[in-house]
């Protein structure tokens, strides 16, 4: 599918406008695509939504299991929207529904402006999926796998070549282009197959853990490719289990056990979701501290963080000077102990204690 930016004519078809500003943590679009071309077909899409992503109450049973547990939330157009969550938490299930690939068993939901449940083709045609496993033919050349994708997502002739240069140069492959695609790098395919999952341009890209078992220059060269696109006005909604990587999204929603238990910024997560307080403790031989640390009345826990501890307390005022006197009694040397904001991952692991908390209860 290619996707038109304006539209001459002005009457019965309507105009399509373009644009994209930033505001602080957060892409807004106001690109409104009226017309798409598949196979030289027109086919009307979505635009009296300022949502990409639309979901009320999503559920998804396996034999009983609950897999995804009446999740609601929206992503905006434009937006980098990052899905975070243990292995295991239902992110992949969830980014299967999405795409038209799995049915719900409960809820509704769009995406692109149609309807998850009864729309899931017209759903594949307007949205990109790149896998971790980067769905990528290894016997194939670097031409040879975009040619294929070409005529899957039914480029037209026309566009075949011009996308395809598109791809090699954003993927920067132009000396590997007639190399075969195992003897790439994994940073190199990683390229490649977000280049193979955009080549019809879809308004949406949806990544399941693209980053997996990359090297962190790569990561941080693909995600400026993650920015690029957003610039653009594409919606990209990314799962993963890094914190650091999280750091990158306008927005996260946080999954444990199928639930949504948090969503907003990050810097909205930071302040707002955490019951506690988040003391770093720096001392000589931290790890050993932090076993005396742990014992204290009113620590959640307490974990190694960088060259001290990050040790999550139900009250900062009062656990500084124990930390201190308890640390300083016991022979450590040089103990400082002081109130931080919170990491994402302090966030991610305090919210998923509170909520293993409250099942157990």
């Amino acid at each position: 599918m290619i996707l038109m930016e304006t539209v001459k004519d002005d009457g019965a078809y309507g105009v399509a406008t373009t644009g994209v500003f930033r505001t602080p943590g957060m892409w807004y679009s106001l690109k409104a695509y009226t017309f798409a071309i598949e196979a030289g077909n027109l086919m009307q899409t979505s635009t009296n939504s300022e949502f990409a992503v639309t979901l009320t109450d999503l559920t998804r049973k396996f034999d009983g299991f609950v897999a995804v547990n009446h999740i609601s939330l929206d992503v905006r157009k434009g937006e980098i929207f990052g899905f975070l969550g243990p292995n295991g938490a239902g992110k992949s299930t969830t980014i299967r529904m999405l795409c038209g690939i799995l049915e719900p068993s409960g809820g509704s939901g769009t995406v692109a402006g149609f309807d998850i449940v009864r729309e899931p083709e017209e759903i594949k045609k307007n949205i990109g999926y790149m896998s971790q496993k980067f769905s990528l033919y290894e016997d194939l050349t670097v031409e040879e796998n975009i040619d294929f994708y070409s005529g899957i997502y039914r480029i037209p002739a026309e566009r075949k070549n011009t996308r395809k240069e598109w791809v090699i140069d954003m993927a920067g492959l132009a000396e590997h282009r007639k190399s075969r695609t195992s003897t790439l790098s994994v940073g190199w395919k990683q390229r490649l197959a977000l280049g193979c999952a955009i080549l019809h341009e879809p308004p949406i890209v949806f990544l399941d853990e693209p980053t997996s078992g990359v090297d962190p220059i790569s990561r941080r060269n693909f995600w400026d490719l993650i920015y690029h696109l957003a610039e653009e006005g594409v919606t990209v909604f990314v799962t993963t289990h890094y914190m650091e990587e999280a750091e990158y999204c306008d927005r996260l929603g946080l999954i444990y056990r199928g639930e949504l238990v948090a969503m907003g910024t990050p810097l909205e997560l930071k302040t707002r979701f955490m019951a506690e307080e988040v003391v770093e403790v720096v001392c000589d031989r931290p790890q050993d501290a932090m076993e005396h640390v742990e014992k204290l009345p009113g620590v959640r826990h307490a974990a190694l963080f960088g060259r001290g501890l990050h040790v999550v307390a139900e009250d900062a005022e009062t656990a500084i000077p124990a930390f201190v006197e308890t640390l300083s009694a016991k022979g450590f040397v040089d103990v400082r102990a002081e109130k931080i904001m919170p990491s994402l991952e302090d966030v991610f692991v305090s919210l998923i204690e509170a909520r293993d908390r409250q099942v157990a209860a």
